[in-house]
Protein backbone atom coordinates (compact mmCIF):
# COMPACT_ATOMS: atom_id res chain seq x y z
CA UNK A 1 0.00 0.00 0.00
CA UNK A 2 1.21 3.30 -0.93
CA UNK A 3 2.88 5.00 2.30
CA UNK A 4 2.95 8.70 0.63
CA UNK A 5 -1.04 9.24 0.16
CA UNK A 6 -3.18 7.74 1.96
CA UNK A 7 -5.93 5.33 0.23
CA UNK A 8 -8.38 2.82 0.96
CA UNK A 9 -7.86 -0.49 -0.60
CA UNK A 10 -9.59 -3.46 -1.29
CA UNK A 11 -9.36 -6.85 -0.81
CA UNK A 12 -10.04 -7.70 -4.09
CA UNK A 13 -7.24 -8.16 -6.58
CA UNK A 14 -5.49 -9.61 -9.95
CA UNK A 15 -2.06 -9.54 -10.92
CA UNK A 16 -0.23 -11.84 -13.93
CA UNK A 17 3.65 -11.39 -14.71
CA UNK A 18 5.08 -13.49 -17.58
CA UNK A 19 9.35 -14.10 -18.02
CA UNK A 20 11.73 -16.25 -19.67
CA UNK A 21 15.34 -16.24 -19.60
CA UNK A 22 17.87 -19.14 -19.61
CA UNK A 23 15.82 -21.05 -21.75
CA UNK A 24 12.47 -20.97 -19.25
CA UNK A 25 9.93 -19.17 -19.58
CA UNK A 26 7.60 -18.65 -16.41
CA UNK A 27 4.11 -16.78 -15.27
CA UNK A 28 3.55 -15.78 -12.18
CA UNK A 29 -0.82 -15.30 -11.06
CA UNK A 30 -1.75 -13.77 -7.89
CA UNK A 31 -5.28 -13.41 -6.73
CA UNK A 32 -6.87 -12.28 -3.35
CA UNK A 33 -10.16 -11.64 -1.95
CA UNK A 34 -11.69 -11.06 1.23
CA UNK A 35 -10.61 -12.30 4.55
CA UNK A 36 -10.81 -11.58 8.17
CA UNK A 37 -6.33 -11.41 8.45
CA UNK A 38 -3.81 -12.14 5.73
CA UNK A 39 -3.76 -15.85 4.69
CA UNK A 40 -1.29 -16.49 1.69
CA UNK A 41 -0.93 -19.80 -0.25
CA UNK A 42 1.39 -20.47 -2.72
CA UNK A 43 1.63 -23.27 -5.13
CA UNK A 44 5.04 -23.24 -7.22
CA UNK A 45 6.96 -26.14 -8.76
CA UNK A 46 9.37 -28.72 -7.20
CA UNK A 47 12.73 -26.69 -6.51
CA UNK A 48 11.30 -23.47 -6.29
CA UNK A 49 10.61 -23.36 -2.85
CA UNK A 50 13.08 -20.31 -2.20
CA UNK A 51 10.21 -18.50 -4.48
CA UNK A 52 7.61 -19.69 -1.69
CA UNK A 53 10.00 -18.10 1.06
CA UNK A 54 10.27 -15.11 -0.09
CA UNK A 55 6.40 -14.63 -1.30
CA UNK A 56 5.50 -15.50 2.43
CA UNK A 57 8.29 -12.64 3.39
CA UNK A 58 7.12 -9.85 1.01
CA UNK A 59 3.52 -10.07 0.76
CA UNK A 60 2.80 -8.76 4.26
CA UNK A 61 5.14 -5.74 3.42
CA UNK A 62 2.01 -4.66 1.13
CA UNK A 63 -0.90 -5.86 2.00
CA UNK A 64 -2.46 -6.37 5.11
CA UNK A 65 -5.32 -8.43 4.86
CA UNK A 66 -7.08 -10.69 2.71
CA UNK A 67 -6.94 -14.40 1.28
CA UNK A 68 -4.31 -14.28 -1.26
CA UNK A 69 -3.36 -17.11 -3.64
CA UNK A 70 -0.13 -17.09 -5.62
CA UNK A 71 0.75 -19.76 -8.74
CA UNK A 72 4.14 -20.22 -10.34
CA UNK A 73 4.40 -22.13 -13.39
CA UNK A 74 7.65 -22.74 -15.03
CA UNK A 75 8.90 -24.54 -18.45
CA UNK A 76 11.80 -25.13 -20.70
CA UNK A 77 11.10 -22.50 -23.36
CA UNK A 78 13.86 -24.19 -25.34
CA UNK A 79 14.95 -28.08 -26.59
CA UNK A 80 18.65 -28.82 -26.03
CA UNK A 81 20.15 -26.90 -23.81
CA UNK A 82 23.17 -29.32 -23.45
CA UNK A 83 25.92 -29.19 -24.43
CA UNK A 84 28.22 -31.61 -26.80
CA UNK A 85 30.84 -33.80 -25.61
CA UNK A 86 33.50 -36.44 -27.24
CA UNK A 87 33.76 -39.37 -25.97
CA UNK A 88 37.71 -39.92 -26.33
CA UNK A 89 37.38 -43.47 -25.03
CA UNK A 90 35.43 -44.71 -27.48
CA UNK A 91 36.84 -42.52 -30.47
CA UNK A 92 40.55 -44.14 -29.25
CA UNK A 93 38.91 -47.16 -29.47
CA UNK A 94 37.58 -46.77 -33.16
CA UNK A 95 41.02 -45.34 -34.00
CA UNK A 96 42.70 -48.23 -32.64
CA UNK A 97 40.43 -50.29 -34.29
CA UNK A 98 41.31 -48.25 -37.49
CA UNK A 99 44.88 -48.74 -37.50
CA UNK A 100 44.50 -52.59 -37.44
CA UNK A 101 42.35 -52.32 -40.45
CA UNK A 102 44.65 -49.60 -42.04
CA UNK A 103 47.52 -51.97 -41.94
CA UNK A 104 45.39 -54.64 -43.53
CA UNK A 105 45.28 -52.48 -46.71
CA UNK A 106 42.26 -51.01 -45.57
CA UNK A 107 42.10 -46.98 -46.48
CA UNK A 108 42.13 -45.10 -43.25
CA UNK A 109 39.12 -43.42 -42.06
CA UNK A 110 37.38 -40.57 -42.57
CA UNK A 111 36.70 -38.04 -39.64
CA UNK A 112 33.19 -37.83 -40.91
CA UNK A 113 32.96 -41.21 -40.51
CA UNK A 114 34.29 -41.62 -37.49
CA UNK A 115 32.42 -38.98 -35.97
CA UNK A 116 29.15 -40.56 -37.34
CA UNK A 117 29.77 -43.73 -34.96
CA UNK A 118 27.07 -43.95 -32.40
CA UNK A 119 28.20 -42.80 -29.20
CA UNK A 120 30.85 -40.99 -30.08
CA UNK A 121 29.47 -37.61 -30.11
CA UNK A 122 27.10 -37.16 -26.50
CA UNK A 123 25.01 -34.45 -25.65
CA UNK A 124 25.44 -33.77 -21.98
CA UNK A 125 22.41 -32.20 -20.55
CA UNK A 126 22.51 -29.09 -18.29
CA UNK A 127 22.34 -29.48 -14.73
CA UNK A 128 18.72 -28.75 -13.60
CA UNK A 129 19.92 -27.53 -10.40
CA UNK A 130 22.48 -25.25 -11.83
CA UNK A 131 19.79 -23.28 -14.51
CA UNK A 132 17.01 -22.95 -11.57
CA UNK A 133 19.74 -20.81 -9.40
CA UNK A 134 20.32 -18.74 -13.11
CA UNK A 135 17.24 -17.95 -13.16
CA UNK A 136 16.21 -17.57 -9.74
CA UNK A 137 17.33 -13.31 -10.08
CA UNK A 138 14.63 -12.35 -12.35
CA UNK A 139 12.08 -14.70 -10.36
CA UNK A 140 12.41 -12.86 -7.78
CA UNK A 141 12.56 -9.25 -9.61
CA UNK A 142 9.04 -10.23 -11.14
CA UNK A 143 7.74 -11.92 -8.14
CA UNK A 144 8.47 -7.74 -6.91
CA UNK A 145 6.45 -7.21 -9.63
CA UNK A 146 3.44 -9.33 -8.96
CA UNK A 147 2.97 -8.01 -5.91
CA UNK A 148 3.41 -4.29 -6.72
CA UNK A 149 0.98 -5.09 -9.42
CA UNK A 150 -1.41 -6.75 -6.73
CA UNK A 151 -1.44 -3.75 -4.67
CA UNK A 152 -2.06 -1.41 -7.22
CA UNK A 153 -4.77 -3.55 -8.63
CA UNK A 154 -6.45 -2.95 -4.69
CA UNK A 155 -5.93 0.17 -4.65
CA UNK A 156 -7.56 0.78 -8.11
CA UNK A 157 -10.50 -1.15 -6.69
CA UNK A 158 -10.27 0.95 -3.48
CA UNK A 159 -10.77 4.19 -5.13
CA UNK A 160 -14.24 2.87 -6.92
CA UNK A 161 -15.38 1.35 -3.54
CA UNK A 162 -14.69 4.93 -1.38
CA UNK A 163 -17.27 6.52 -3.94
CA UNK A 164 -19.89 3.68 -2.77
CA UNK A 165 -19.37 4.12 0.82
CA UNK A 166 -19.51 8.10 0.21
CA UNK A 167 -22.82 7.21 -1.43
CA UNK A 168 -24.12 4.99 1.72
CA UNK A 169 -22.83 7.53 4.38
CA UNK A 170 -24.95 10.03 2.52
CA UNK A 171 -28.29 8.09 2.22
CA UNK A 172 -27.65 7.10 6.02
CA UNK A 173 -27.36 10.93 6.90
CA UNK A 174 -30.09 11.86 4.67
CA UNK A 175 -32.40 9.46 6.85
CA UNK A 176 -30.99 10.71 10.04
CA UNK A 177 -31.95 14.15 9.18
CA UNK A 178 -35.60 13.08 8.17
CA UNK A 179 -35.79 11.60 11.60
CA UNK A 180 -34.59 14.62 13.00
CA UNK A 181 -37.57 16.29 11.34
CA UNK A 182 -40.28 13.99 11.83
CA UNK A 183 -42.95 15.46 14.02
CA UNK A 184 -42.81 12.94 16.69
CA UNK A 185 -39.66 13.78 17.59
CA UNK A 186 -40.12 17.75 17.87
CA UNK A 187 -39.49 18.96 21.28
CA UNK A 188 -43.51 20.37 21.51
CA UNK A 189 -44.69 16.83 20.33
CA UNK A 190 -42.57 14.95 22.59
CA UNK A 191 -43.43 17.56 26.03
CA UNK A 192 -47.38 17.48 24.75
CA UNK A 193 -46.94 13.00 24.98
CA UNK A 194 -45.31 12.86 27.70
CA UNK A 195 -48.44 15.19 29.40
CA UNK A 196 -50.53 12.62 28.51
CA UNK A 197 -48.79 9.23 29.42
CA UNK A 198 -47.78 11.02 33.27
CA UNK A 199 -51.34 12.00 33.54
CA UNK A 200 -52.60 8.73 33.07
CA UNK A 201 -50.34 7.74 35.40
CA UNK A 202 -51.70 10.09 37.67
CA UNK A 203 -55.27 8.83 37.19
CA UNK A 204 -53.89 4.95 37.72
CA UNK A 205 -56.46 3.17 39.71
CA UNK A 206 -55.43 1.95 42.38
CA UNK A 207 -52.98 5.25 42.50
CA UNK A 208 -48.94 4.29 41.66
CA UNK A 209 -46.98 4.87 44.94
CA UNK A 210 -44.77 8.26 44.71
CA UNK A 211 -41.46 6.57 44.14
CA UNK A 212 -43.34 4.02 41.48
CA UNK A 213 -44.64 7.16 39.65
CA UNK A 214 -41.38 8.77 39.28
CA UNK A 215 -39.75 5.56 38.25
CA UNK A 216 -42.58 5.18 35.51
CA UNK A 217 -42.13 8.85 33.96
CA UNK A 218 -38.04 8.80 34.06
CA UNK A 219 -39.01 5.10 31.77
CA UNK A 220 -41.32 7.33 29.69
CA UNK A 221 -39.09 10.28 28.88
CA UNK A 222 -36.27 7.69 28.48
CA UNK A 223 -37.98 6.47 26.04
CA UNK A 224 -39.99 8.94 23.88
CA UNK A 225 -36.77 11.40 23.17
CA UNK A 226 -34.77 9.59 20.21
CA UNK A 227 -32.56 12.71 19.77
CA UNK A 228 -29.66 10.85 21.92
CA UNK A 229 -29.28 8.04 19.08
CA UNK A 230 -29.89 10.49 16.31
CA UNK A 231 -26.73 12.80 17.62
CA UNK A 232 -24.84 9.14 18.03
CA UNK A 233 -25.43 8.51 14.50
CA UNK A 234 -24.81 11.65 13.40
CA UNK A 235 -21.00 11.01 15.22
CA UNK A 236 -20.65 7.85 13.77
CA UNK A 237 -21.23 9.46 10.30
CA UNK A 238 -18.47 11.82 10.82
CA UNK A 239 -16.40 9.04 12.48
CA UNK A 240 -16.74 7.39 9.23
CA UNK A 241 -15.78 9.97 7.01
CA UNK A 242 -13.12 10.71 9.07
CA UNK A 243 -11.71 7.12 9.05
CA UNK A 244 -12.08 7.61 5.24
CA UNK A 245 -10.17 10.31 4.90
CA UNK A 246 -7.06 8.77 7.05
CA UNK A 247 -6.99 5.73 4.61
CA UNK A 248 -5.12 2.39 5.36
CA UNK A 249 -6.03 -0.49 6.59
CA UNK A 250 -9.74 0.93 8.42
CA UNK A 251 -11.39 -2.64 8.06
CA UNK A 252 -11.57 -3.79 10.92
CA UNK A 253 -12.27 0.23 12.51
CA UNK A 254 -15.05 0.39 10.03
CA UNK A 255 -16.51 -2.80 10.77
CA UNK A 256 -16.70 -2.17 14.31
CA UNK A 257 -18.12 1.23 13.25
CA UNK A 258 -20.98 -0.36 11.49
CA UNK A 259 -22.00 -2.22 13.96
CA UNK A 260 -22.37 1.21 16.36
CA UNK A 261 -24.78 2.52 13.69
CA UNK A 262 -26.65 -0.71 13.67
CA UNK A 263 -27.23 -0.61 17.44
CA UNK A 264 -28.18 3.00 17.28
CA UNK A 265 -30.98 2.01 14.79
CA UNK A 266 -31.96 -0.76 16.30
CA UNK A 267 -32.70 1.59 19.25
CA UNK A 268 -34.50 4.43 17.69
CA UNK A 269 -36.90 1.70 16.08
CA UNK A 270 -37.56 0.20 18.78
CA UNK A 271 -38.67 3.35 20.57
CA UNK A 272 -40.35 4.56 18.10
CA UNK A 273 -44.44 4.94 18.41
CA UNK A 274 -44.81 7.04 15.47
CA UNK A 275 -45.58 5.14 11.79
CA UNK A 276 -43.62 8.17 9.62
CA UNK A 277 -40.13 7.34 12.81
CA UNK A 278 -40.24 3.55 12.36
CA UNK A 279 -40.04 3.51 8.52
CA UNK A 280 -37.37 5.86 8.22
CA UNK A 281 -35.67 3.77 10.57
CA UNK A 282 -35.81 0.84 8.93
CA UNK A 283 -35.10 2.70 6.01
CA UNK A 284 -31.90 3.83 8.24
CA UNK A 285 -31.41 -0.20 9.23
CA UNK A 286 -31.43 -1.35 5.16
CA UNK A 287 -28.86 1.59 4.40
CA UNK A 288 -26.42 0.68 7.02
CA UNK A 289 -26.60 -3.28 6.11
CA UNK A 290 -25.80 -1.78 2.28
CA UNK A 291 -23.09 -0.04 4.17
CA UNK A 292 -21.75 -2.89 6.43
CA UNK A 293 -21.85 -5.21 2.76
CA UNK A 294 -19.28 -3.34 1.37
CA UNK A 295 -17.07 -2.01 4.23
CA UNK A 296 -16.60 -6.13 4.14
CA UNK A 297 -14.33 -5.51 1.14
CA UNK A 298 -12.04 -3.14 2.86
CA UNK A 299 -8.56 -3.93 3.49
Amino acid sequence: MSATSPVIASMTGFARVDGHGEGYSWTFEAKSVNGRSLDIRCRVPSGFDGIEALARADVPKSLARGNVTLNLTVSRSQAGTGQIRINRDLLNQVLELAREIEGAGAAPPRLDSLLSVRGIIETVEEDETEARTRIEAPLKADLGRLVGQLAAAREAEGKRLTAVLHAHLDEIARLVDAAGACASTQPQALRDKLRAQVAALLDASPALPEERLAQEAALLIAKADVREELDRLRAHIQAARDMMAEGGAIGRRFDFLCQEFNREANTLCSKSADVELTRIGLSLKAAIEQLREQVQNIE
